[in-house]
């Protein structure tokens, strides 16, 4: 586990670019933290940090977004903040997301829980006061 505090927003791209190095090879990004916490914002700099210029947004009401990078790549974000039932997860298609192969950007995977794969890696979110965040990397 990485541990990282912060004291300022500008020191989110350290942030973004430790969770990019420690997802590796795997595709399915789960953010842990309270309402007001800062996964939305921490998930723009990982996306600007992969070259995206797409405006991103909580998907609360549409429950995923779809950018693209530099690259090409596709990356989704969800938010199932708003479920409250476990087969809206399956109604959507979940599976088709998760087992892509591209990278899916997961708030409140608290709703979803069971369905996460095992080796999704987690991100903890701890609100430390009003400008400072600590962050664990697992």
């Amino acid at each position: 586990m990485t541990t990282i505090h912060i004291t300022s927003q500008d020191e989110l791209p350290d942030v973004a670019r430790a969770i990019l190095k420690a997802i590796g090879r795997r595709s399915v990004v789960a953010f842990r933290g309270e309402m007001g916490a800062g996964k939305t914002t921490l998930i723009r700099e990982i996306l600007a940090q992969m070259g995206s210029d797409d405006t991103v947004t909580s998907p609360t009401f549409a429950i995923v977004n779809q950018y693209n990078t530099e690259g090409g790549r596709r990356v989704y974000h969800f938010d199932f903040y708003r479920i409250n039932d476990i087969r809206e997860a399956y109604d959507f298609g979940y599976e088709e997301y998760f087992y892509s192969g591209d990278l899916c950007l997961v708030e409140w995977p608290e709703k979803i829980e069971q369905l996460l794969p095992d080796d999704a890696v987690n991100i903890r979110i701890t609100v430390d006061d009003e400008t400072s965040r600590t962050f664990e990397i697992d």
